[in-house]
């Protein structure tokens, strides 16, 4: 178990990571999929909106980072799954052609929620 939760971390701390990175620095790996209008209208309000973009991929940077260094994992776990949970319900709305990798994220998402429940338990006690 111990082994599965640190390939988990690291794969999804990578991937956070790797999409933050591109963004910031604003490098281009591989073509832009082709988008219906629905997704060219939703990408149009988040862009307008000229801070959310980079909220999230700040969000994953920092959380990227911190599932990297392993002794914070259940804090980006917490702070990374609504960005994860986001990003899983649009493929599923509006492009379900990355629904399956999108899919896996959110998986391990919910695996390290799993591993880590009992650093989460003394905020629900009471």
């Amino acid at each position: 178990m111990k082994i599965a939760v640190i390939i988990a971390r690291v794969l999804l701390g990578v991937m956070f990571l790797f999409g933050a990175i591109t963004y910031f620095f604003n490098i281009k790996v591989g073509e832009m999929p082709k988008m219906s209008a629905d997704q060219t209208t939703f990408m149009a309000g988040v862009m307008a909106s000229k801070y959310l973009m980079t909220l999230i991929k700040g969000t994953e940077l920092v959380s990227g980072i911190l599932l990297l260094i392993g002794r914070t994992a259940p804090l980006a776990a917490i702070l990374i799954f609504p960005v994860t949970l986001n990003i899983f319900l649009y493929h599923a709305f509006l492009g379900p052609e990355q629904l399956p990798m999108v899919g896996a994220m959110l998986l391990i998402n919910l695996f390290l929620f799993y591993a880590y429940r009992h650093k989460y338990l003394p905020i629900i006690a009471k």
